[in-house]
């Protein structure tokens, strides 16, 4: 929040307000007969309007860690899924999880706009684009889902290794305890001082 300069008159509050919608405008309004307190209410929408561009979205995110495990031709694939805040958290997450003796220990991660996926070892798009096509099916933001995978001695094929990856990884998310989490937006307003208490009473 940019720091504001005081008239002696007036006085800065800082303001954390609930997003409200997917596109996380926040806006709040007060009803004043008085022209100041009009003022007021315009500079408390102006301060959330500019405030609301860079306020983050509601999303849904997995509670706690998921575990999934499928046998197909003799190869064994173990999906594990968490939520992870960012690139770092879902590096961290490979590194705890990942299986040394495992043939592949594919991956992928969306975290907002930002997503990466592996196929360790897999041929180019048969194991890592599946999982993550299976995230983005699953509606399930901030989130990783690693696949193990202990090679049973019969081959899949290409086609065969996107419906074993991408079904044991949407398979691992279809039930998994999800919730909304609805970030805030910290915004800033100026009002005169007399007019504190009623804009208090409006927010």
């Amino acid at each position: 929040m940019a720091a504001v300069r005081l008239s002696p008159r007036l006085r800065s509050i800082p303001l954390l307000l609930p997003g409200l919608d997917p596109a996380a405008a926040v806006h709040r309004r007060c009803s004043c007969g008085s022209s100041a307190a009009a003022a007021a209410a315009r500079a408390m929408s102006s301060s959330s309007s500019s405030s609301a561009s860079s306020a983050p979205t509601p999303y849904t995110t997995l509670v706690g860690r998921v575990r999934c495990e499928r046998e197909i031709k003799r190869s064994k694939f173990i999906a594990v899924a968490a939520s992870v805040p960012d690139e770092r958290a879902a590096m961290s997450f490979l590194n705890e999880v990942k299986d040394p003796r495992a043939t592949h220990n594919c991956w992928a991660y969306k975290v907002g706009e930002q997503f990466r996926y592996n196929d360790d070892g897999e041929p180019s798009s048969t194991a890592g684009k599946p999982i993550y096509s299976a995230i983005i099916s699953s509606g399930i933001d901030m989130v990783m889902v690693v696949v193990i995978r202990y090679f049973g001695g019969i081959k899949l094929g290409t086609g065969g290794l996107v419906r074993a990856y991408g079904g044991v990884a949407a398979e691992c998310l279809k039930d998994a305890p999800t919730c909304l989490v609805k970030p805030k937006a910290r915004v800033g307003m100026e009002v005169p001082f007399d007019l504190l208490g009623m804009v208090y009473n409006q927010v």
